[in-house]
């Protein structure tokens, strides 16, 4: 994400309570067989996304420019 984005993950990205996250209107779930907490919201899906845990690089990249693409077309609808 650094690389690409300029976004360094571990300094601006932490786990949240539920409670500590605002309403939402689109909640989003990755696909990576893992039980997501229910949230309330307008629209929902999942991009059935591959875990790149325990990867290399070019993997994670490559699940980060679906999800890229996955958001600009969420943007479009």
């Amino acid at each position: 994400m650094k690389q690409l984005y300029g976004i360094d993950m571990e300094t601006t990205q932490y786990s949240k309570l539920l409670s500590d996250i605002p309403p939402v209107d689109v909640v989003v779930t990755m696909g990576c067989n893992v039980e997501c907490p229910y949230l309330p919201c307008k629209h929902r899906e999942d991009w059935g996304l591959d875990d790149p845990t325990g990867k290399d690089d070019e993997v994670f990249i490559e699940v980060i420019r679906k999800i890229e693409s996955n958001i600009l077309s969420l943007k479009k609808s």
